[in-house]
């Protein structure tokens, strides 16, 4: 299916993205001098990429869709998807400013950054298996031919519209300068 293809082909950069947050993480930990700008511009990433794009497909477009076509919100794979989305939104927060009070000075902001990325790098990678592997299955399994090409619409609406046009790329490259950051 268009739509699932999509969202999967959106973990492999959010995965590369989370490769590089946990080498800059265990660095970090390690003792090693790291950049809090890693961490902001990953945060800049999950919130405006794995958030605002992707999430916003899933949880707009998706979800619905399937809810429509017969599997619960509550109790299922859906609503564990949702705990999830929100669980990463507040790892990203705590993440964010932690990197703001390390950049400010704060050393004691080291370990809680150090939590909080790899907290998240470990939820959503926990995350993606869950979509890869049940839940979108279980979308290709319920939604018939129509309903598969609304989501692709409806992915494309978020995508061009809701983001803007541009945006996705913008994305895209934050991906790549943090793997090139992180790489230095």
């Amino acid at each position: 299916m268009e739509a699932t293809k999509i969202l999967m082909d959106e973990h492999r950069v959010i995965e590369r993205v989370l490769d590089a947050l946990e080498s800059a993480a265990r660095r970090l930990a390690d003792g090693a001098p790291a950049s809090p700008d890693v961490f902001l511009r990953a945060a800049e990433f999950i919130k405006g990429f794995a958030d605002g794009c992707h999430h916003r497909k899933e949880e707009g477009v998706l979800f619905p869709a399937m809810e429509s076509a017969g599997v619960p919100a509550e109790g299922g794979p859906i609503g564990v998807m949702l705990t999830e989305h929100d669980e990463g939104r507040r790892l990203t927060g705590a993440m964010r400013g932690a990197a703001e009070r390390l950049a400010a000075g704060d050393a004691g902001a080291r370990a809680e950054l150090v939590d909080c990325a790899l907290g998240y790098v470990d939820l959503l990678r926990q995350h993606i298996a869950k979509e890869d592997n049940v839940l979108f299955p279980m979308a290709e399994q319920v939604l018939d031919g129509p309903a598969q090409a609304e989501v692709a619409q409806g992915f494309r609406r978020v995508e061009h519209e809701e983001t803007g046009p541009g945006v996705h790329q913008k994305y895209l490259d934050l991906a790549a300068s943090i793997e090139k950051l992180v790489a230095a």
